[in-house]
C-alpha cells in the first residue's frame, strides 16, 4: 500500500533539491511514481524547484488524466518504464548537464553509454542504452522504450537527456545522480587512458548487490 501523500510530498521534495544543486535548470526535466491506482507526474512546463504536492499531475492505470494539472508531455516515455519493468515505481527525466553532454557526442557507444567506471554505476544504474533523437513529447519515445522489452533502467535520449527508472523514488533520483556524475567523469577523462573495471569485477558487483 503506497501513501500517495507522503509520495507527492517525496517528489517535491527530491525535486527541489535536483533543481537547487543544478541537475535541473527552468522548466526542464519530469517526475513520476508509481501510486496503488495510478501514476504521478510533474505537471508539463513546471519547474522542478517549485512544486506543490496538491497540484501534482494524476494518472489513472489507463494513463488518463484524472487529477491536478496537466501531465508532462514526454508522459509516454514514463509510461513504457511502468508496462516493461514491473519493479519500476519512480521515473526519473532530467536535462543534467554532462548526461546530455554525452548524449551528444558522436562517439558515444549507444549499446553501452556507460562503461563501468566506478562500482556505483554498476550497482545502483547499470548498462545505458543510447536511444535516436526524436522531438520532445513525441510518442515515438514510448515505443523505443517499450522496444528495449524492460531489459535497461536507465537510458540516454540522444541530444536531450537521460531516462532513469528506479524501485522508489529515492532510489531513482539516487540513480540518476549517479548516472551524472559518471557522465561527468567520462567527459572529463576523454582522450586520457582510463582503467575500467573488469567483466570479472562487474559480475561481482551484480551478484553481490543485485538487490541494492
Amino acid at each position: 500500500m503506497r501513501d500517495e501523500t507522503r509520495i507527492r510530498e517525496d517528489i517535491v521534495r527530491l525535486a527541489r533539491s535536483l533543481y537547487d544543486r543544478g541537475y535541473s535548470v527552468g522548466s526542464a526535466g519530469n517526475i513520476s511514481a508509481a501510486v496503488d491506482d495510478g501514476i504521478l507526474m510533474t505537471p508539463t512546463n513546471s519547474c522542478l524547484g517549485f512544486l506543490d504536492p496538491a497540484r501534482i499531475s494524476k494518472l489513472d492505470r489507463d494513463g488518463r488524466h484524472v487529477s491536478g494539472e496537466k501531465p508532462s508531455k514526454e508522459v509516454f516515455l514514463h509510461r513504457a518504464f511502468y508496462e516493461t519493468r514491473p519493479q519500476t515505481g519512480a521515473v526519473v527525466h532530467l536535462h543534467s548537464t554532462f548526461a546530455t553532454a554525452l548524449s551528444c557526442l558522436a562517439d558515444t557507444n549507444p549499446d553501452d553509454c556507460v562503461p563501468p567506471l566506478t562500482p556505483y554505476v554498476v550497482m545502483r544504474v547499470g548498462e545505458v542504452k543510447l536511444l535516436p533523437y526524436v522531438r520532445p513529447g513525441d510518442e515515438k519515445m514510448g515505443d523505443m522504450i517499450r522496444e528495449l522489452k524492460g531489459r535497461y533502467a536507465a537510458v540516454l535520449l540522444a541530444n536531450h537527456g537521460p531516462v532513469v527508472s528506479g524501485r522508489d523514488i529515492t532510489s531513482a533520483v539516487y540513480a540518476a545522480e549517479e548516472l551524472e556524475e559518471a557522465a561527468k567523469l567520462l567527459v572529463m577523462l576523454r582522450n586520457c587512458q582510463t582503467r575500467l573495471l573488469t567483466t570479472e569485477q562487474v559480475q561481482e558487483l551484480k551478484i553481490v548487490f543485485s538487490g541494492y
